[in-house]
């Protein structure tokens, strides 16, 4: 085969032409194109309206956001590390607390706690889902332990019930890292809705997103919800009376609007990427290994990631091949160099770094075309079948 080319199979004829197809990892403006004459609708109306910061449509998508969660509150923030650091403050979390979190996230997972003068003690994650193994979390369990935050990876989510017994059984706080989940269910339960409170990024990856930066906290707890509303503008009571220090993390109301119109369509976007998922693991699984979805779960698959032998050398395939397949993520939390100081190894966590060596995140956005779809399929076996 030639650098640089795919080969779109034509079964006809049993031939296979070749062609060359261009598939991004994500392509952004598709999506907006989509949508665009409301989106347009609801920034000039917000731009017309004047209340640009907490104005009325930050309130509508957080009780929509609240209701599709299936929590009784949401609170809009400036992003999803925010809704971390708010959470764990919300609950006093500071110096000389400990965190359980997993070591193959991104780094706000542990950066909430450290962030506080926290430390964040990771434990490893199960091979089937990537998600942190509740049989090890009381391992990881101190008398200085003050919460413990599992990561709904890729989409698909952590092994809750679990997870919550053993938190009910320590008396532990259970903050959801539900910045990739938006959507999932486990049990028939939506991710955000389990524990203490749910934390959500609304980044330009995620399947629900604003465009720019953007979060939301969702929680059944009132008084952690009136906390974080003060909390994410800068402590406030009333606009003269400031109850505590704070930081400024709200919303723009542009952004809520933008969300509000997106909303609308999560369902049947998060229903375009299963089909898509399924069509990757139909004709794929032969020769790599798939994400599964766990019984009783539902997975979004906010990114679609294989388990992959020789992933240098499929990964240099598929990009000479114009398919921009990429990593998430290649070095583990626990070897970054902002985490030196926990003296931590890459065998302290042997699961993690094993499949920190072999993931690969394959392109799945709803906008795909025939070709594209078909120039990823065809790119993957043609690796492993030459």
């Amino acid at each position: 085969m030639a650098e640089g080319w795919v080969r779109l199979l034509a079964r006809a004829d049993g031939l296979a032409q070749v062609a060359r197809v261009e598939v991004p990892y994500v392509s952004l403006p598709a999506q907006m194109r989509r949508i665009k004459a409301e989106l347009m609708a609801a920034i000039e109306r917000v731009l017309e309206d004047g209340r640009y910061v907490l104005g009325p449509d930050v309130e509508e998508f957080e009780q929509r956001f609240a209701d599709y969660v299936g929590t009784k509150y949401a609170v809009g923030v400036g992003n999803g590390t925010s809704a971390l650091v708010l959470s764990l403050r919300s609950i006093g979390i500071g110096r000389g607390d400990e965190i359980i979190t997993a070591p193959n996230s991104f780094v706000a997972s542990a950066a909430c706690s450290a962030l506080l003068g926290a430390t964040p003690v990771f434990v490893d994650v199960r091979e089937t889902d990537m998600n942190i193994d509740p049989d090890l979390i009381e391992n990881g369990i101190t008398k200085r332990t003050r919460a413990i935050v599992p990561v709904h990876l890729a989409g698909h989510p952590a092994e809750m019930d679990a997870l919550l017994a053993i938190a009910a059984r320590h008396n532990i706080p259970v903050i959801e890292d539900a910045a990739q989940s938006v959507g999932s269910m486990y049990h028939g339960r939506r991710t955000g809705s389990m524990g203490l409170t749910g934390c959500f990024s609304l980044h330009p990856l995620k399947n629900l997103h604003a465009y720019g930066d953007a979060g939301v906290v969702t929680t059944n707890d009132e008084s952690v919800y009136n906390w974080i509303m003060k909390a994410r503008n800068h402590g406030l009571r009333t606009r003269d009376q400031a109850e505590f220090w704070s930081c400024n993390s709200r919303l723009d109301t542009i952004q809520a609007a933008i969300l509000n119109v997106k909303l609308n369509y999560l369902d049947q976007w998060t229903n375009e990427r299963r089909l898509l998922a399924n069509q990757y693991r139909r004709e794929m699984s032969q020769v790599v290994q798939v994400p599964e979805e766990a019984a009783d779960c539902f997975h979004t698959y906010q990114t679609y990631v294989i388990k992959a032998t020789r992933r240098t050398d499929l990964l240099d395939h598929l990009h000479a091949l114009g398919v921009q397949a990429t990593v998430h993520y290649p070095l583990p939390i626990h070897l970054q160099e902002a985490a030196q100081s926990l003296h931590l190894r890459k065998d302290d966590f042997p699961v993690a770094s094993s499949l920190a060596d072999r993931i690969v995140s394959l392109p799945l956005f709803p906008e795909m075309t025939v070709a594209q779809r078909t120039a990823v399929i065809e790119g993957v076996r043609s690796f492993y079948e030459c």
